[in-house]
């Protein structure tokens, strides 16, 4: 994508990046995201895609604002309880950057809406709140081949990882997380959340995604990071790709 000059006063700070440069901001700028949930991970991150120029992105969430969303989801306002998260958020993205294009899916994706969402998108970042979706969205990641940046935050920890299974022997978030019915799953609303938390998060996820959409650093492929908040540390560990994973295993890619 060519910048014109307001895109490059715009982005100079990124442009001024030796890493970056005009070459990665227009990679930034010509990129199509999928963002899924715009709660409180959901938010920091389509706030900073939005800032940054990602040229497209795709809001995808069911819900609608609620009073106890506000402590920690800042996309949304006072004024807006009782709206879809996904408008709500859209208006503050378009606020901070109306250069960008913005697309709002008022529903929780899944089946073949979630395929098309996926495949028409350079990549996905999964900000939800559950396995199910987590699950469903991997899947979906694993077999279109699209780059997938997966946070979670609960209480004071967090974690994130990428996952792009179109380089070899590298897992997916089943690897990490095995889908097994009916497993235990806490909430922020029956356990709570540090409202920065989210904010911590979510920043990161923002990070990685623009990484790899400006094709810079090192991305987390292959590794989990864990931050502990109460005691401001961090721990990456790496994640093993199962080769008799029944989402992205060695079958799989064969017959791919």
């Amino acid at each position: 994508m060519e910048l014109n000059d307001t895109l490059l006063l715009r982005y100079s700070r990124h442009i001024l990046l030796p890493d970056v440069g005009v070459d990665g901001q227009a990679r930034i700028s010509g990129a199509s995201v999928l963002i899924i949930g715009a709660g409180g991970l959901g938010c920091p991150v389509a706030l900073y895609l939005g800032a940054s120029g990602v040229g497209r992105l795709w809001l995808a969430d069911g819900d609608t604002v609620d009073l106890t969303n506000l402590q920690r989801q800042i996309g949304h306002a006072t004024a807006a309880i009782g709206e879809n998260k996904v408008d709500s958020l859209a208006r503050s993205v378009r606020a901070i950057n109306p250069e960008i294009e913005v697309q709002s899916i008022r529903e929780a994706l899944g089946g073949e809406a979630l395929h098309e969402a996926v495949a028409a998108v350079d990549l996905v970042v999964d900000a939800s709140d559950n396995f199910a979706t987590r699950h469903a969205v991997n899947r979906a990641c694993v077999q279109l081949g699209k780059p997938l940046v997966s946070g979670a935050a609960i209480g004071f920890s967090g974690q994130l990882a990428v996952f792009d299974t179109r380089r070899a022997r590298t897992p997916c978030y089943h690897c990490l997380f095995p889908d097994q019915a009916g497993e235990p799953e806490v909430r922020c609303a029956e356990a709570g959340v540090f409202s920065p938390l989210v904010g911590v998060i979510g920043a990161m996820q923002a990070m990685e995604a623009l990484k790899y959409l400006a094709q810079v650093g090192e991305l987390l492929i292959g590794r989990l990071l864990l931050w502990d908040g109460l005691r401001a540390e961090a721990r990456v560990m790496k994640v093993p790709y199962d080769p008799a994973c029944p989402v992205c295993g060695q079958a799989v890619r064969q017959a791919g």
